[in-house]
């Protein structure tokens, strides 16, 4: 698709930056319209690296083309984020007196708009009189969320997150991806906690978001989703928690984890198993808090059991046309790789597809972007990948999309 982002004079700019990525990443064709305050805080020299497109302000540039009118008639969809007070309110009188006033006026295609101020500005009457009239001619407007703002404050008016406004565009657009439609999938996510008292347990640094992302992409693109979480935060889980195809149900330990699994998975036809699942679990939890008054300075030993293997009892008892992923987190030892990690826990695991990620001391938990390795139950790579967590998720569910029209091409080949 053709694409203008209209992006108005707001902090939020640096966000929209996300938004004009993840639509090039999908292979549509992005043009940038700032206003002059918007370069003020996202420079021209940014948003043409990110959409690999020249950007104007002016309406006076490329005149032979009259692109202060062609830009609007050529879209097939046009996107203003942030949409600041002053921006909307000159939507909602029609005019323009600069490329994206007059873009907005030529264009047919359906406009969406993102908004993003104060909580006082946008309760104001004028703003939600304009807010009004816009959707009374059809605009689509997504957000603002309420949370944090410039300045300290906080409440309604800060812009929804690039992903939502994505959804919503590509719906309006007619563009969005439903190659999961009809599709039953389990995802699980987070990490999960083994007690040892009332108070203190064993767990790992997993936030769960690329669990979350792995599901959020599947409900975006039509699948059913239930979203296992095993200690995931709420700010995490929050546009999770906001999408009509997700169902997310809350657990602690691995065995809780493990039970849900499978009670989900039966009617699964595919299975994510994203979390960071404890190995271990102490043997006798302790009914009250341990203290170190009991023996001062001895110190304290703790015996562990192992866990089951979640992942291996649900291929155990995987049916006809099941397809099952598992996540593997490696920090590969002296004298091997990544790909040598990964290839023998696919082979001892056994699921259809294994993504495999190297994890650190400041690798892989608690950061934005991932990296992973995608292999089948043969060590078959069939995708490599990196990007934000939403991309490798899309990247992976491309995967499982291939695995699926095609069982068992790869079986047998290595790389």
């Amino acid at each position: 698709m053709f694409v203008v982002i209209g992006v108005t004079g707001g902090i939020a700019a640096y966000k929209t930056v996300h938004l004009v990525r993840l639509l090039v990443k999908a292979g549509h064709d992005v043009h940038v319209v700032p206003t002059e305050d918007a370069v003020r805080f996202v420079g021209l020299p940014t948003w043409e690296a990110i959409s690999r497109n020249p950007v104007t302000t002016s309406v006076h540039d490329d005149v032979a083309r009259v692109r202060h009118v062609s830009l609007g008639q050529s879209a097939d969809l046009v996107i203003v984020a942030p949409a600041t007070a002053n921006s909307l309110a000159k939507m909602a009188t029609g005019l323009a007196d600069d490329l994206l006033g007059t873009t907005l006026l030529a264009t047919t295609a359906p406009v969406v708009v993102a908004p993003a101020m104060h909580t006082e500005m946008w309760r104001h009457p004028a703003t939600v009189h304009n807010m009004q009239t816009l959707r009374d001619r059809g605009v689509i407007v997504v957000g603002p969320d309420d949370g944090a703002l410039t300045g300290g404050d906080s409440g309604p008016g800060r812009m929804s997150e690039p992903e939502a406004i994505l959804e919503a565009a590509l719906a309006a657009a007619g563009g969005s991806r439903s190659d999961l439609g009809g599709v039953r999938v389990v995802v699980t996510a987070g990490g999960t906690r083994e007690p040892i008292d009332p108070v203190r347990y064993i767990g790992n640094r997993s936030s769960g978001r690329q669990g979350v992302a792995v599901a959020l992409a599947a409900a975006e693109r039509g699948a059913d989703v239930v979203l296992i979480a095993a200690h995931v935060d709420d700010g995490v889980l929050a546009e999770a928690s906001a999408s009509a195809r997700l169902k997310i149900v809350r657990t602690g330990t691995a065995a809780e984890l493990g039970r849900a699994a499978a009670d989900e998975a039966s009617a699964a036809d595919v299975v994510v198993m994203a979390a960071a699942v404890a190995d271990y679990r102490v043997a006798d939890v302790s009914e009250s808090k341990l203290s170190k008054d009991a023996a001062p300075g001895r110190g304290l030993r703790l015996d562990l059991v192992e866990n089951d293997d979640i992942l291996a009892g649900l291929v155990g008892v995987r049916r006809d046309g099941q397809t099952i992923v598992g996540f593997a987190a490696e920090t590969p030892g002296e004298g091997e790789t990544l790909l040598d990690r990964g290839r023998r826990k696919a082979a001892r695991k056994g699921a259809d597809l294994l993504a495999v990620n190297q994890v650190g001391w400041s690798l892989g938990f608690e950061a934005n972007e991932n990296e992973i390795l995608i292999l089948t139950a043969e060590g078959v790579v069939v995708e490599t990948t990196r990007g934000t967590k939403r991309e490798v998720a899309d990247a992976l569910w491309d995967a499982v999309l291939a695995v699926r029209r095609n069982p068992g091409q790869n079986r047998g080949k290595t790389k």
